[in-house]
C-alpha cells in the first residue's frame, strides 16, 4: 500500500496553478491546504477538482475551528460545533482526498472536552470524506498524557499525528516507548513531518547536526505509526510541515528567516522518499 506525499501550502505565496506545477514537478501527489487558503480565491470547487486531477493529484483540505489555528478562549463548544458543520461542507464541495481538522480548546475541562468531542464525531460521522483531527497546541488533542483515556472514550476518533506540538507541551521529545504514542498508534491515518523540540514547534534545519536526536525520535514515531496504518491496509498521506509565522527562527540582527521552508520541506520530502518511507 502506497504512502502518498503532500506539498503544504502553509506560507505558500503563489497561485494555485503555481502550486500544482512545483508539486508535480518535485514529485508529491498532491496539495495540503487550509480551505481558507488565498490561493482558493476565486476558483469555484469543480475547477480546483478539474486542475489536480489534470496532473494527477490529491487534495487534503484543513478546517480550523473558533478563530484561526489558536482558538478565542470566549467561544464555546456551540460554536466550533457550527462553524465546523459549514466547514465541513464546503471542504467536501472540493472533494479531497481527507479532511485535516484542527478543532477545540485546550480551556476546556475534561468533561466538556469530552462531550465536544463526542458532538463532533456523530458530524463526522456524516461526513462523505474521512477526517483526522490534528494533535495541535493550544486544542482539545493538546495534552499527549490525556490522549489515552480520550481514544478510550471515543474510539473511533481518527488523528492527524503532530508531534512536534506534543514536544513544546510536555517540554520532551517524544519517542516510541512512551505510552501516548503507544495508544495513538493505530488511529493514526496522517502525519505532519515536521520535526520539533523540547522548547519549539520547529527546528531550523532537521539535517543540521545539532537536531539529529529530535529528527531520529520523530522518525522513529513516524515509522510506527506508518506500520500500524499500512498493516490495516489503508494508505497512509504524509505531509512535510515546516512553516514560517514563528515557526522558524529569526536571525537576531537581519530578522530573516534562519533558512528556507520551502527548501527544508523538499529536502525532507526527499530523505523520506530515500529512507524507504515510500514504497
Amino acid at each position: 500500500m502506497k504512502t502518498l506525499l503532500f506539498h503544504t501550502l502553509w506560507g505558500w505565496p503563489g497561485s494555485l496553478e503555481a502550486a500544482s506545477r512545483y508539486a508535480q514537478q518535485a514529485g508529491f501527489d498532491g496539495l495540503e491546504a487550509n480551505l481558507e487558503h488565498p490561493c482558493f480565491k476565486g476558483w469555484r470547487p469543480e475547477d480546483v477538482t478539474t486542475l489536480l486531477n489534470q496532473q494527477s493529484q490529491q487534495l487534503i483540505v484543513e478546517i480550523t475551528t473558533g478563530g484561526g489555528y489558536t482558538p478565542r478562549l470566549e467561544l464555546s463548544p456551540e460554536h466550533h460545533l457550527a462553524e465546523l458543520e459549514a466547514k465541513l461542507e464546503q471542504a467536501c464541495e472540493l472533494a479531497p482526498l481527507r479532511i485535516n481538522l484542527i478543532t477545540g480548546s485546550d480551556c476546556w475541562p475534561m468533561v466538556q472536552q469530552h462531550s465536544f468531542l463526542e458532538r463532533c464525531l456523530q458530524l463526522l460521522n456524516h461526513t462523505p470524506v474521512p477526517v483526522s483531527l490534528e494533535t495541535h497546541r493550544s486544542r482539545s488533542l493538546f495534552n499527549p498524557w490525556a490522549i489515552e483515556d480520550i481514544l478510550k472514550a471515543h474510539p473511533t476518533l481518527r488523528l492527524t499525528a503532530d508531534v512536534s506540538h506534543w514536544c513544546v507541551v510536555a517540554e520532551r521529545l517524544m519517542s516510541p516507548e512512551l505510552h501516548p504514542i503507544q495508544a495513538m498508534a493505530s488511529h493514526v491515518d496522517h502525519i505532519h513531518a515536521r520535526v520539533g523540540h523540547e522548547q519549539g514547534a520547529g527546528v531550523p534545519h532537521p539535517f543540521a547536526a545539532n537536531w539529529q536526536e529530535a529528527l531520529v525520535a520523530h522518525a522513529q514515531c513516524w515509522s510506527l505509526f506508518a506500520q500500524q496504518r499500512l498493516q490495516s491496509g489503508q494508505p497512509l498521506t504524509l505531509t512535510p510541515e515546516f512553516g514560517p509565522d514563528g515557526y522558524m527562527p529569526l536571525h537576531p540582527e537581519s530578522g530573516e528567516p534562519l533558512a528556507d521552508v520551502a527548501t527544508i520541506n523538499q529536502l525532507m520530502a526527499d530523505w523520506l522518499r530515500s529512507d524507504g518511507w515510500l514504497s
